[in-house]
């Protein structure tokens, strides 16, 4: 590589690649893509976001969770990240913490499926609290 701007050109296009192979299942080949794209770019907040899915499809949601704080420490205004972050919190039955990474990305980007995912979380908790 020639150039820092030759880095850069690479790990998007590693991440580009790992996000190709999420969306065929593939989470392993996706995290050795991520991986390599933040071995270029260790600031790469997206590549981390990324990892972060990769990781969940592999069920690995401790490494995931660390994934997501990493992409939103590195940028704190990523709604998507924060919604993300929410997901799986909210999947691992952490409903409080769900809702305080939706109200992040919500406060950022009110968008409609950030809306309907807090709502929903208000419905577990109170299926939760009635069993």
């Amino acid at each position: 590589m020639n150039s820092i701007h030759d880095r850069d050109r690479s790990a998007v296009a590693l991440n580009a690649r790992g996000c190709s192979l999420c969306e065929q299942n593939q989470f392993a080949q996706a995290l050795d893509s991520f991986d390599q794209a933040l071995a270029l770019d260790r600031t790469y907040c997206t590549a981390w976001n990324n990892r972060a899915n990769a990781l969940c499809g592999l069920n690995r949601q401790a490494e995931a969770l660390a994934a997501y704080d990493r992409a939103v420490a590195l940028n704190p205004q990523y709604h998507q990240a924060w919604f993300n972050r929410g997901k799986l919190l909210a999947d691992m039955g952490a409903y409080g913490n769900a809702v305080e990474s939706y109200d992040r990305a919500i406060a950022l980007v009110a968008a409609p499926l950030y809306l309907h995912a807090r709502a929903d979380i208000w419905v577990k908790k109170r299926l939760v609290a009635t069993v």
